[in-house]
């Protein structure tokens, strides 16, 4: 696995405005025709450490693959054995990270925002990141007919999926480097910043609400389908192209409890990417199927194909650029200053590696002593 650069580290946390970071990666409001059968996989075997099931949360949306192939295939079953994996589908950060704190899933995959959300607003004692899922994915497409360069973007109207969320920081961040000035609250500046629903942004893009948006995929692909070109991928902007959009979080008490099962399963997505990564064709054909059967339709080729070409599926959580991340969100006046040293534990992780061969992952020194 290629090494990770690491940034300055730096310590971050919510101030009031902190709820705002939650990332609404929302369900693209596929349809309604009728979705493939579920692919059952029987729990077979010793339970992990005599526990009954395992409670796994992730999003229907192409970054969060992992956990769509993973559960399809039955690989992250195959590691549980007798132990059963119980999923359930979220639409958005805030939900999926409520349902974990109240104990109604034990694992999840969400983005970098809502995990630093939680971790801050429960005093570091709610969560722990535990592993990568996705990297990339994430682009600014414009309409080609008004901006066809950088500085084009000025006076535009760009939309991001929702205040403070990762995406809207990222657009607050380079507008910012490119000299423009915005109030990252009403989004009013040298640049309007427009925040709605992924899911709404093609019709607001043919009515010409918007010139544009920062956005992930599928949506930038969405866009593009109807007549958006690319202007920027966010991965030219870091370091070996590589950023977290994706990762693996696990309450600290199941944790602290179930470490055995912890570990199965993140031998299950170590497994699933490696499998994903040798079968590109069958994992994306794979994710799309798990896409129609949660959501009632898959994307169509001219969408999917873009779009998974453009997420790194990995399991390194890329701990530096969640950091810079967060940093990026202070100086965009929506966080202040204060230490995420503690919200990775990547012990487990770093164990399966381990068996499987490889070297070990940093958590550039946010890690749990």
């Amino acid at each position: 696995m290629p090494a990770t650069r690491t940034f300055p580290r730096r310590g971050l946390a919510a101030a009031a405005v902190l709820p705002l970071l939650a990332v609404i990666l929302t369900a693209c409001g596929y349809g309604s025709q009728a979705a493939p059968a579920p692919v059952a996989h029987a729990a077979k075997g010793p339970k992990v450490g005599g526990l009954d099931t395992v409670r796994i949360g992730y999003f229907p949306n192409l970054t969060h693959a992992t956990a769509l192939v993973g559960d399809r295939e039955g690989i992250l079953q195959r590691e549980l054995g007798g132990t059963k994996v119980s999923t359930a589908s979220f639409n958005a950060g805030p939900s999926e990270i409520e349902a974990l704190n109240a104990g109604s899933i034990d694992i999840g995959f969400i983005g970098p925002s809502p995990a630093v959300n939680a971790y801050v607003k429960s005093g570091g004692r709610s969560l722990r990141i535990i592993g990568g899922s996705a990297s990339g994915g994430v682009k600014l497409v414009v309409n080609p007919e008004k901006i066809t360069s950088p500085s084009d973007v000025e006076g535009k109207r760009i939309a991001t999926p929702q205040l403070g969320n990762t995406q809207d920081v990222a657009f607050l961040n380079w507008a910012a480097e490119q000299g423009w000035k915005v109030d990252s609250q009403s989004g009013k500046g040298d640049v309007s910043v427009v925040r709605m629903q992924n899911k709404v942004m093609p019709g607001a893009y043919r009515s010409g609400a918007i010139d544009g948006a920062w956005v992930p995929e599928p949506t930038a692909s969405r866009l593009v389908a109807t007549g958006a070109k690319v202007l920027l991928d966010e991965a030219d902007l870091w370091p070996d192209g590589k950023f977290v959009i994706t990762n693996m979080v696990v309450s600290q008490k199941f944790l602290a409890e179930h470490p055995d099962a912890v570990e199965a399963v993140l031998r299950g997505t170590v497994k699933t990417n490696a499998w994903m990564e040798a079968n590109p064709a069958k994992a994306k054909a794979s994710a799309n199927a798990k896409l129609e059967e949660l959501t009632g339709k898959g994307l169509p080729a001219d969408e999917i194909d873009p779009a998974w070409q453009a997420i790194t599926f990995t399991d390194d959580p890329l701990a530096a650029t969640l950091d810079a991340q967060a940093d990026h969100a202070v100086r965009a006046g929506l966080l202040a200053q204060v230490d995420l040293a503690g919200i990775y534990d990547l012990k487990p992780l770093n164990k399966v590696l381990a068996a499987e061969g490889r070297p070990a992952v940093p958590d550039a020194g946010l890690g749990v002593k």
